[in-house]
């Protein structure tokens, strides 16, 4: 099947989906209680579900940050996390039918053929529809793998990733990005056929605000990455598809707050924050959309 075909397809599905409503996973601060979810008819204006659905278990840490999900062919949820602040060679997993009813968590240890490696950050998920398989890219630094920036060599990121088409066998990981300064959460939007655009983070300190970048393909090359398109002190963007064109979330983290830019082609951003809400405490999540059957049933 050609990407072609496929993009149009999830077009028809999008045209027909107004059952559909948007849910936006989340944590609070320390990251010790677990998956907390939002939820949204318009993807502007948020409600909680006032409930935590999944406890974090493993990892030195036990923490739950940066929960990424989607929902599979077959109608399952998948699920990644940050396991831990610093240290550790993986992140968690797990799925679920109804986001009530939970498999077993598991550690996955896609940095263990690096003994150096500092931590496992952000891991995001992608679907690729042509090659049916799932894309989790992350972030991790290896201290004097690149050459030296500005940043401390403990804090040098960059991007890698790995595959699966059934989160039992994953393939070799394999560095993502390389944008020659330090790169955290990054996030992969599909716009057309041969039309990609990854949303990151420049996390090297003059910057700390949010940039784009542009592929034919979701696994890159990714070239022209912009200026940034937020202020300062700004990461874990979340995007979602709204009427006229996307609008992509982020954390203000040093003001506590989270803000908002609307854009048409990714070239041009219109700041949005006085248009949305958001309960308090909301950190760093991904949106998806669900069936509102779905969102009935978190309720009760």
């Amino acid at each position: 099947m050609t990407r072609k075909i496929v993009t149009i397809l999830i077009v028809i599905a999008f045209a027909s989906c107004s059952n559909k409503v948007y849910l936006f996973t989340s944590f609070h601060e320390p990251a010790n209680e677990g998956l907390r979810l939002l939820y949204s008819k318009d993807g502007y204006h948020w409600t909680a579900t006032d409930s935590i659905y999944l406890k974090p278990l493993i990892g030195k840490d036990k923490i739950m940050r940066d929960p990424s999900m989607l929902q599979g062919p077959d109608g399952t949820f998948h699920l990644v996390w940050t396991t831990e602040w610093k240290g550790g060679n993986g992140f968690g997993y797990a799925s679920s039918r109804d986001l009530k009813h939970w498999s077993q968590q598991q550690y996955i240890p896609v940095m263990e053929n690096e003994p150096t490696v500092a931590n496992v950050w952000a891991p995001e998920l992608f679907y690729d529809e042509v090659l049916e398989e799932y894309i989790i890219v992350f972030a991790s630094c290896i201290p004097n793998r690149f050459e030296k920036g500005i940043e401390d060599e403990n804090n040098n990121h960059r991007l890698y990733y790995t595959t699966t088409k059934d989160f039992k066998t994953f393939s070799a990981t394999r560095l993502f990005l390389d944008p020659k300064f330090s790169v955290i959460d990054a996030v992969i939007v599909q716009r057309a056929v041969k039309d990609y655009v990854l949303v990151l983070k420049d996390n090297t300190r003059p910057e700390r605000n949010i940039k784009v970048a542009f592929a034919n393909n979701p696994l890159g090359p990714w070239e022209n990455i912009s200026k940034p398109f937020t202020e300062k002190f700004t990461e874990g963007p979340a995007v979602a598809k709204v009427k006229n064109g996307y609008l992509i979330y982020y954390d203000v983290y040093q003001n506590k707050k989270y803000g908002a830019s609307f854009t048409k082609d990714f070239t041009t951003f219109v700041k949005a924050d006085s248009l949305i809400s958001l309960p308090d405490g909301h950190k760093h999540g991904t949106i998806l959309k669900v069936s509102k059957k779905i969102v009935r049933q978190l309720k009760y």
